[in-house]
């Protein structure tokens, strides 16, 4: 089979393997229909994502269509259609059954699809413990619908959940990348007061101007000054911090309220510093990622009653074939790229 292939900083290539084979009888075998280029994944060929193995095949962001499971696996089936979760957890340990699943202690727990085992921007994946990492797409839910429950909106939804977001709340989300929107759909499902996005992107300004014209926007040098403006100048009630730069990781505190929550959904390609000596008297609660995604099944749920619709950020469609072009895209912001999809079963 053709996967897009992990094999150095700086560079990833389409090379031919063999097909994955059940390794467990919790495994299933996944033939990928759909598959999505993440943030993530620049971080990996960046190399800011240490953990990376390299030879993996890169990608945690897809759908497909069950082929075989093992012995073990009985909520799915042979053709069955299914999202991957970009976790895979066991189910079984302190964390699991928490709901921590993000900190599964299995050597495969965790972010591993696509980082230390090989993951789905290919034709076929191999998932461990598939009685909890593949959730079956509702017969009324398209495969574009379903490709972003597995991660970002799973990241979205898990934001919003752990930001205790009430109706009275001045909600403040900075970045309206890919995850930053995903983020803003669940946050909208929570009514609070008001809702500001600050992004600094015309195309994404735009972007969410045409489709949630109740979302107040700002930019990053204006923003402290309307979040007071518009929050009677205490500073918004929560935060959630989608970016991920040095700027972004301040502005987010700073445009807090004390007493606040901040929430880190951004992953960083270098450490943070907390300036506590200026943030002293602030009592902020910060609250870090990443997504513990074991919400899939509600959220396919949410998008079959036309809760959510996350089809709007898919701007760019390639062939397997033609990924490298897709990363450039994307990499690079082009052609008012927000999401690019990977159709893995056009190979030419």
């Amino acid at each position: 089979m053709l996967a897009y292939t992990y094999i150095k900083k700086g560079e990833f290539r389409l090379i031919e393997k063999e097909k994955p084979e059940l390794k467990n009888e919790k495994d299933a075998i996944v033939r990928v229909t759909l598959s999505s280029i993440c943030t993530s994944d620049l971080h990996i060929k960046h190399g800011s994502v240490p953990r990376t193995v390299p030879g993996i095949t890169v990608g945690h962001e897809m759908v497909g269509i069950v082929e075989q499971v093992g012995t073990g696996i009985v909520s799915v089936k042979p053709g069955d259609r299914v999202v991957v979760n970009v976790e895979t957890f066991c189910g079984e340990c302190y964390f699991c059954r928490h709901g921590y699943v993000n900190n599964c202690t299995d050597p495969n727990g965790g972010w591993a699809l696509g980082c230390r085992i090989d993951g789905g921007q290919a034709e076929y994946v191999r998932v461990p413990y598939a009685d909890q990492c593949l959730n079956r797409i509702p017969d009324t839910v398209t495969n574009e619908q379903a490709i972003f429950v597995g991660d970002i909106l799973a990241t979205g939804f898990w934001a919003a959940r752990i930001s205790e977001i009430t109706e009275e709340d001045t909600v403040l989300i900075i970045g309206a990348g890919p995850t930053g929107l995903c983020t803003l759909f669940c946050v909208m499902l929570k009514h609070p007061h008001r809702i500001i996005v600050c992004e600094k992107s015309e195309e994404r300004i735009r972007f969410v101007r045409d489709h949630y014209p109740d979302v107040l926007i700002t930019t990053p040098e204006n923003c402290k000054a309307f979040v007071l403006q518009h929050s009677g100048n205490r500073g918004a009630d929560v935060v959630l911090e989608v970016a991920g730069s040095d700027d972004t990781f301040r502005m987010a505190w700073e445009c807090a309220r004390p007493n606040a929550i901040v929430s880190i959904v951004a992953l960083y390609d270098k450490p943070q510093v907390l300036p506590l000596p200026d943030m002293y008297g602030k009592n902020l609660t910060f609250k870090t990622g990443g997504v513990d995604g074991c919400n899939c099944a509600e959220i396919l749920r949410l998008i079959a009653e036309k809760k959510i619709d996350t089809t709007p950020l898919i701007t760019h469609r390639y062939p397997l074939s033609e990924i490298d072009e897709a990363y450039r895209i994307f990499e690079n912001r082009k052609d008012g790229v927000i999401k690019v999809v990977i159709d893995c079963n056009k190979i030419i």
